[in-house]
């Protein structure tokens, strides 16, 4: 999916999920309710990017143990990983010492940047030194820690390692490196090569490629069956892919990297599947039909070692097949098939399509197959057995299933589009019960058992309050409270954000949030600014505490604007009809709804009609070109950074999902790029990107400067060399926010 900027704890492309400590931040980007009567303070660009400011309280490397009765979590002073009681709140131990990461040989320890434990909680596995390659990808130097022996080993010394992973045992390691599958026996201290075949911009073992990684959401593409006697793996054939080039700057001579990056339309990997037996030391190919031009989203071991489940997606992924591979065979049989007249959205950034049940006999799936996101319980052979749940909202995600009491936990989106709230349901649709209180938005991270869960809530002007619970929703304890950084807030001019709705020109009522200046006054005219995102499924419209650009808001605000941010069409939680109606057409309504955005902030009594800008990133910047353009008499500022001008560049699996084909619907790709519009521009127009994007690529913006220079249309530009698609590192976000913010002053 291309980029969008949300609110904490989701970070920006390349500080991958894993990389706990890393991601550790130090800056809060948050809001507030309180009144501005009283506040002092002015927000300075320097406090959200130059300084810590802002420090929030937050629970980092949180893991619930396998007795559901404890979980552990890192400890943000020593850096020790402790473990707690969830009953009484109490530390129970400490599970390992920094002091005892000394390397033999070396004096000092190493540098834990996550921790994974075997199934036993016996061992541990570390990652250190870690180099970040595409948004969930990287590679480390692993070692195994021996909780009882208090060992520490180096994982391997041929180089560094991906996607280390404990067989179920614990007595083998596999892992990754150079485009092949390896596994380490930790008794023997032995490495086995599982593959031979790998090779740079080729093919790739246990890996996923470039578009699988961005689109499907996953990186490590292996898994270990459960009993440990097989590995089940991708094999991606990228030979055919074409090659996609970016410059190197910073010697006398500029270097090139070249990675395979398939833009819509072109050649996509070939990809196969196979089952790697252990102790035979053989591999077996798995019958994924004849067709080659076609996704495997998933794969998934069910709780049967014998039976590997595939997500199978044509092309045009309006066809999805749930295939069972015999894993002694490779045979397979398709088990449940759903079809759409858009597309199937497997819900890539949820994991797992089937949540296989410890019976062996059932499992769970989310669908959209009655209009709305639900959650469905399926027998092994694909009957549906009962929906569990039903309405006019969407299931959001699943956070935990009790089969022993037969109750699954979900977010939805039942009270309102914008909030998040937590509820249980009975596997035959019974006792449902709404366990979240109050308005906003709820993260829980349950315990193995569903015993307890660990909430973490917030709404637009409320900060992080990380609470325990019971399964019955009964708060047991608060963990943090983020006293300390309220008492901070009070200290500035904070403007509460308030939502509201509107009735678009379609007949839809449309979801925004407004920041007003602290000292609003319904007799002046204001000059507006929208910030806008308003790509399929994505929300910017949410009752949730801060963004990585809260604080600018804040600050625009303190400088006399009102800023917006209004949900179009497409966006989630209300419906597939709602989000899918963009299909074949990505921006046309999208446009509409900012356009009609933007006339109605210029209808109120304190707006100044002539004096409206908007501005976004990634698709925001898609759509923020296409209002300077498009929406020309209605817009007269916008800022792009690192847009989409033309979704002919963008990749396969993204691009096709919504619009098909160029080959099958060029008008679709066409008549909704900011590229082929320029002329229409009239206002002020700053074009932002980072010249090593591996996602939306800087291509975008030379095309863009091209057409623009031909139609005479003046524009500013700023280009940063070396960054990617998040534009960080070193000073790079304090200076772009400070040409943002200048940019506004001078032009809106």
């Amino acid at each position: 999916m291309v980029f969008v900027r949300q609110s904490m704890p989701t970070c920006p492309p390349k500080l991958q999920q894993r990389r706990v400590l890393k991601k550790i931040l130090m800056v809060a980007f948050v809001a507030t309710a309180f009144t501005c009567v009283a506040q002092k303070k002015d927000i300075r660009l320097e406090d959200i990017w130059a300084q810590p400011t802002f420090r929030f309280d937050y629970v980092y490397g949180l893991n619930s143990m396998k007795d559901g009765e404890h979980y552990s979590s890192i400890d943000e002073t020593t850096g020790n990983v402790d473990e707690y009681d969830y009953a009484s709140g109490k530390k129970a131990a400490t599970i390992l010492k920094v002091a005892d990461l000394v390397p033999e040989g070396k004096k000092d320890p190493i540098q834990m940047e996550d921790y994974q434990f075997s199934d036993d909680e016996g061992k541990l596995l570390l990652p250190t030194e870690s180099d970040a390659i595409y948004r969930h990808s990287e590679k480390s130097n692993y070692y195994v820690y021996d909780r009882k022996s208090k060992k520490l080993m180096k994982l391997s010394e041929g180089g560094k390692q991906m996607y280390a992973t404990f067989s179920p045992d614990a007595s083998m390691v596999a892992f990754v490196r150079d485009n092949n599958i390896f596994i380490k026996e930790l008794a023997t201290n032995k490495e086995v090569q599982v593959t031979s075949d790998g090779l740079f911009n080729s093919i790739i073992n246990g890996a996923a490629d470039w578009v699988y990684e961005e689109e499907f959401s996953f990186a490590q593409a292996f898994s270990w069956s459960p009993d440990g006697k097989k590995i089940a793996f991708y094999k991606f054939d990228e030979s055919k892919v074409k090659e996609f080039q970016m410059a190197e700057f910073g010697t006398l001579y500029p270097g090139n990297y070249k990675y395979k990056y398939p833009k819509a339309g072109e050649t996509n990997s070939v990809v196969s599947i196979h089952i790697y037996d252990v102790a035979g030391k053989s591999t077996k190919t798995v019958n994924i039909g004849p067709e080659k031009d076609q996704y495997i989203a998933r794969l998934q071991w069910s709780k049967d070692p014998n039976t590997l489940s595939l997500l199978r997606l044509n092309r045009l992924q309006n066809k999805a097949e749930l295939l069972f591979a015999n894993a002694q065979t490779g045979e397979t049989k398709i088990v449940y098939v759903e079809e759409s007249k858009t597309y199937v959205d497997i819900h890539e950034s949820q994991g797992d399509f089937c949540h296989f049940l410890e019976n062996k006999q059932q499992f769970i799936i989310m669908s959209e197959r009655d209009g709305f996101n639900h959650l469905y319980l399926l027998d092994m052979n694909g009957n549906l057995l009962n929906q569990i749940t039903k309405g006019t909202w969407d299931v959001m995600s699943i956070e935990g299933i009790d089969e022993k009491n037969k109750t699954i936990f979900y977010i939805s989106t039942e009270v309102a589009a914008i909030d998040r709230d937590l509820y249980s349901v009975g596997f035959d649709s019974s006792n449902k019960k709404k366990l979240s209180t109050g308005a906003g938005n709820n993260k829980p991270d349950f315990s193995r058992t569903c015993k307890y869960y660990i909430n973490v809530f917030s709404d637009a002007n409320t900060p992080y309050m990380i609470t325990l619970h019971n399964a019955s929703g009964k708060q047991l304890r608060v963990l943090k409270d983020n006293v300390e950084l309220k008492k901070k807030l009070r200290e500035y001019k904070i403007s509460p954000k308030e939502f509201f709705t509107f009735k678009a020109a379609s007949g839809d009522i449309l979801n925004g949030w407004m920041m007003k200046p602290a000292d609003f006054n319904p007799n002046r005219k204001y000059p507006v600014f929208m910030t806008v995102y308003g790509g399929p499924g994505v929300n910017t419209v949410n009752n949730a505490w801060g963004g990585a650009d809260f604080f600018w808001h804040q600050l625009m605000a303190q400088k006399g604007y009102i800023v917006i941010s209004v949900d179009n069409r497409g966006t989630g939680g209300r419906g597939a009809e709602f989000k899918n109606c963009t299909y074949k057409q990505l921006g046309k309504l999208e446009t509409e709804d900012q356009i009609d955005a933007a006339k109605y902030m210029g209808s109120l009594p304190y707006v100044d009609k002539d004096r409206i800008g908007i501005m976004g990133w990634s698709y925001g910047g898609y759509m923020s070109s296409l209002c300077i353009t498009k929406g020309a008499d209605y817009f007269k500022a916008a800022i792009a950074v690192a847009p989409v001008t033309n979704w002919r560049y963008y990749d396969t699996i993204y691009t096709e999902r919504y619009l098909q084909t160029p080959q099958e619907n060029a008008s679709g790709y066409d008549e909704n790029s900011p590229i082929n519009f320029v002329s229409r521009m009239k206002g002020k127009y700053l074009l932002v990107h980072g010249t090593s994007d591996d996602n939306v690529h800087f291509q975008n913006t030379v095309e863009m400067v091209t057409a623009l220079t031909k139609a005479n249309k003046q524009f500013d530009l700023a280009i940063y060399p070396n960054k990617n698609h998040g534009i960080y590192g070193g000073n790079t976000r304090l200076q772009l926010y400070n040409k943002m913010t200048d940019f506004l002053v001078q032009n809106l």
